[in-house]
């Protein structure tokens, strides 16, 4: 495992500074290994470690909070073919090794070296914290990395502190507007973060909705564009739902809260089978100011498989 970074044990890989936790090479390492992951997989592991680390993340707060937050892998680039990952059917279900054992290590690192047994609140948690580790499929698109200011060459990975996946189905409609605004109203429920702070939201096309949207000349910039102004609640809507507990008042109807700050607090993705009209959007974790999405770049040795 070591090798395939080419990193001595006891090399600092992260930390979670309000627990006194640090993460050596050798630890994550250790993790990998039961957790199941290849020597391959290990390069993908220790950028995901250097991104939940970073500052940014503040990963004490979401891994220690009652919301029980998952995190989220998103792998681009050359690696995620090299290795194997599914970005394809059951891209975030079971049957992949690659998938599966990076976010366990992850998960595993917290439990074992952490300090999530003692910090981890979770009221509920979710499935997601067992493992959430995909690929995001190639299109016509422009790759969540380019997006984030990395080269379409480079492998990178994205964690997001976020629920676990909130399925979307549209089945019936003929046009790419009909699809988002189905998008757009599950993106906006009034029982998450996002609607009751401000925070960033993953959404994931699969391959038909994103056919559908690409035949009718959509970017993946113009899809969150509209994804953004039409994902919101009225104030009355919040008040009637329970979400903000105060009388009704005269202009409320006009008044809105979006589920995200702007266009660029919506990471979207491709990912999925090739048949079925699911989607999915992943509400994320109390405020970016607090957490919010981190890219790292993998940089593995050659020769690992």
């Amino acid at each position: 495992m070591l090798r395939s970074v080419n990193m001595e044990p006891d090399s600092i890989v992260g930390s979670i500074p309000e627990r006194g936790r640090v993460f050596t090479a050798e630890l994550v390492a250790i993790n990998a290994v039961m957790a199941g992951c290849l020597p391959g997989y290990f390069p993908v592991v220790m950028a995901a470690v250097q991104a939940i680390s970073e500052p940014e993340f503040g990963l004490h707060g979401p891994s220690a909070s009652t919301h029980g937050a998952a995190v989220m892998i998103a792998v681009n680039g050359p690696i995620t073919e090299e290795v194997g990952m599914n970005a394809g059917s059951n891209a975030f279900g079971p049957g992949n090794r690659a998938n599966a054992t990076i976010g366990r290590t992850i998960r595993l690192l917290m439990l074992n070296v952490g300090g999530s047994p003692e910090f981890d609140r979770s009221t509920l948690g979710t499935p997601a914290k067992y493992t959430f580790c995909f690929a995001e499929k190639k299109t016509e698109w422009t790759p969540l990395h380019v997006q984030r200011g990395f080269h379409e060459d480079d492998s990178t990975v994205t964690v997001f502190a976020c629920e676990g996946p909130n399925q979307i189905q549209n089945h019936g409609s003929l046009k790419g507007e009909g699809i988002l605004k189905t998008m757009a109203d599950r993106m906006s429920a009034l029982g998450t973060f996002n609607m009751a702070s401000e925070t960033e939201m993953a959404v994931v096309l699969c391959p038909e909705h994103y056919i559908h949207l690409h035949r009718e000349g959509w970017s993946k910039e113009s899809v969150q564009q509209y994804l953004y102004e039409n994902a919101k609640r009225s104030i009355i809507d919040m008040k009637n739902g329970g979400i903000i507990d105060a009388p009704v008042a005269l202009g409320d109807e006009h008044l809105f809260k979006y589920a995200v700050p702007s266009r660029e607090h919506i990471l979207l993705m491709v990912a999925g089978g090739e048949a079925g009209r699911f989607s999915a959007c992943m509400p994320g974790w109390f405020s970016y100011k607090q957490s919010r999405a981190v890219t790292k770049a993998v940089k593995a040795a050659t020769g690992f498989t």
